[in-house]
């Protein structure tokens, strides 16, 4: 829709923090020490895992093999060196493990940038696949991101937008492994490991092509003026599930108002290309291509049952389709959201997370529930007040997620079983508090969820914070959360309600987690800000709390989180009386292309989308900003770009509003190494003192 293209982005006046930072607040690194758990995966085959593990920026891979699944570190540079490790890929059989050393998150404007140099290296790093054969010795094999193995052990990966493989022996030298046009993504081997499926983006269309040999075309699958993606391979490898987007009926549609953005499952033979429509969605609003992240997890099930995840009832769930057509049957109903989703290896039964169960907040968790594609009622297998999410299926009946209490370290662990490795170990910084479920209403009577997390005693009124996510797109939760941009945010709330402060963490509208319509609702982002009434609900709220002092009350956010903390001091300085603003986006209008200026006679309402997209903008309401406010940001910023906070900076200079900066050379949105984590929470930490802690 194009309504939500503005969601892709995602002292003395001016003082500068000096790079030599102060000593720490006494317990900080305590706090900032947590382990942080990611990319558990497990083959088709089951039998093994594998995850990364970071902690204090050193990040290592972690192996899992045998019948008692013992765990082993893989590799680990025990490292600060801000080098990412990514994209954990198995072969179908579970002997060769790959991933991804370096690189980092980015929109798609920045995809041709150099891979990121946080650490300042003179060397300019490189993105390489490594591997590793049976739990050897891992080498470096190309240079490349998005590795896929085949049945045969054949590699796969993308450089520089084109498919390319190399033959994992000593020596081997990576080849282009076929031609194309478009910009090549999304890498899936047949289920015999002789054919290679992928999505050709060509702009405003893209197709799904075949590669069979180095003698054979390209087959083409179904081929139109639409956007075709989100596909998978049945069992046998002569056919192809996937799902089909017409974009836009009208070009001119405004961008200030939602309009359906429908989209079919087809079936496609591999064979010879020709396809069908199995189903299309409703052309409404509940019907559109889900929003959520992550997409539709298209999988080819047993039974010749295709699964996927749509919003048809207003909720992200998982619905069943007969490959010959028909009606889907939703697998899942309910008013939660379906997020992480894997397969059992005998195809018969789905494992997901979802924001469901028994107690009380569960719609602020993650809890893991297991049903047959075939029907029947979900089984939960985990509950409780803890979170558990990103499920990975070593056999039908070994299943191991991440999870964690509210208070107690992230760990790998099996359904009903052990913890995985060490990653749980050694983490107890004094002062955690179970946050505490809470909702309150705004303006426009929305229903607003957060977390509050305060200290017990004391009969002094301490300071109030409101963090405020990033996104929109996200949900904080009830505990740690499997982003590690947000597990970040939990410590440092925790840190906070730690040293005297109540905090109160804002789901605000446009977040996922309470269904289609909270997340796409009226006049929202560039066509009105109307998630900020809800941060001044939560402003309202905290300065209710008997503990909090409504005279102290300050705000703290990143990316999305700092365009509404930017907002909170632009609109209500005598609200909000100080602000830490990560890598906000502060003027809308900065990004014309977002709301799709079109390239032809007819404009459409364009003049009129811009003008809303500045008044929606905190920008537009700077002569209200009185409060002093730090901003923090790494100029190589790929998500927000760096001249959000110049430009701000520079109009708050020009005012004369009180603000201070901490500067990250080289350092991208989501900070690669701890260093700059640290540097940053250190700087937050003491400028939050000195105007809300006198």
């Amino acid at each position: 829709m194009r309504a939500k293209r503005w969601l892709a982005i995602l002292g003395c006046f001016g003082a500068a923090i000096t790079a030599a930072h102060a000593a720490s607040p006494p317990d900080l690194e305590d706090f900032l020490s947590y382990p942080f758990v990611t990319d558990l995966v497990a083959p088709d085959q089951g039998g093994r895992l594998a995850w990364i593990e970071m902690r204090q920026g050193r990040r290592s891979v972690w192996l899992a093999t045998g019948r008692d699944l013992a765990a082993t570190r893989l590799v680990g540079t025990g490292l600060d060196d801000g080098m990412e490790l990514a994209e954990l890929a198995f072969s179908p059989d579970g002997r060769i493990l790959a991933w991804v050393r370096g690189g980092g998150e980015h929109n798609d404007w920045a995809a041709n940038l150099p891979p990121p140099n946080p650490a300042s290296s003179v060397m300019q790093p490189a993105q390489a696949i490594w591997v590793s054969i049976d739990g050897a010795a891992p080498v470096q094999v190309a240079e490349g991101a998005e590795p896929a193995l085949s049945a045969k052990g054949q590699l796969a990966f993308i450089k520089d937008h084109q498919a390319w493989t190399v033959v994992l022996t000593p020596g081997a030298k990576p080849e282009k492994l076929f031609y194309d046009r478009g910009k090549v993504r999304d890498l899936a081997w047949s289920p015999d490991g002789s054919k290679l499926a992928f999505v050709s983006r060509r702009g405003d269309h893209s197709f799904i092509g075949i590669y069979a040999g180095a003698d054979v075309p390209i087959r083409w699958l179904d081929p139109s003026t639409a956007f075709d993606g989100d596909f998978a391979w049945s069992p046998d490898g002569a056919r192809i599930a996937f799902v089909r987007r017409e974009g836009e009926a009208d070009v001119l549609a405004s961008p200030l108002v939602q309009t359906p953005n429908p989209f079919s499952i087809r079936v496609a033979s591999v064979s010879d290309g020709k396809g069908r429509e199995l189903w299309a969605s409703p052309d409404t609003l509940d019907g559109s291509y889900p929003g959520v992240p992550d997409g539709m997890f298209v999988r080819w099930a047993a039974g010749d049952r295709i699964v996927f995840r749509a919003e048809m009832d207003g909720w992200p769930h998982l619905y069943t389709l007969s490959a010959g057509g028909g009606v889907p049957k939703p697998l899942t109903p309910g008013a939660f959201m379906v997020e992480h989703v894997t397969m059992t290896p005998d195809r018969k039964a789905i494992v997901y997370d979802a924001n469901t169960g028994g107690a009380a907040g569960d719609i602020d968790r993650r809890h893991l529930f297991r049903v047959d594609v075939a029907g029947g009622a979900p089984v939960a297998l985990t509950k409780g007040e803890g979170v558990e999410f990103t499920a990975a299926v070593a056999g039908n009946d070994r299943i191991a997620y991440v999870g964690a209490t509210p208070t107690g370290p992230m760990r790998v662990a099996l359904v009903g079983g052990k913890a995985l490795g060490e990653a749980g170990a050694a983490y107890a910084p004094a002062g955690m508090v179970v946050p505490q479920p809470v909702s309150f209403t705004a303006a426009d009577g929305t229903l607003i969820h957060g977390q509050l997390f305060a200290a017990r005693g004391g009969a002094a009124r301490r300071p109030g914070l409101i963090f405020v996510h990033g996104g929109p797109p996200r949900q904080m939760l009830l505990g740690w959360s499997y982003m590690d941009y947000y597990a970040h945010s939990y410590a440092m709330n925790q840190y906070y309600a730690a040293h005297g402060y109540v905090v109160l963490s804002v789901n605000y509208r446009l977040g996922i987690g309470y269904g289609r319509a909270f997340q796409h609702p009226a006049k929202g982002g560039i066509a009105g800000n109307s998630e900020y009434q809800d941060v001044q609900a939560g402003a309202r709220f905290l300065a209710a709390q008997g503990q909090v002092d409504p005279a102290r009350i300050g705000i703290w956010g990143g990316s999305y989180g700092g365009l509404l903390t930017a907002h909170a001091l632009a609109h209500d300085s005598a609200t909000f009386k100080a602000g830490v603003d990560f890598h906000g986006v502060h003027d809308w209008s900065l990004y014309p292309n977002l709301i799709g200026r079109p390239e032809r006679y007819e404009q459409g309402d364009y003049e009129a989308a811009m003008k809303s997209a500045f008044e929606s903008s905190p920008e537009s309401a700077l002569k209200g900003w009185t409060s002093p406010v730090l901003l923090i940001a790494g100029d190589d910023d790929r998500n927000v770009r760096f001249d959000q906070t110049v430009d701000l900076a520079r109009r708050l200079r020009a005012q004369g509003t009180p603000f201070e900066s901490l500067i990250l050379p080289n350092e991208i949105h989501g900070f690669l190494r701890y260093e700059s984590w640290l540097r940053a929470d250190e700087a937050s930490v003491e400028f939050l003192r000195r105007h809300l802690k006198p």
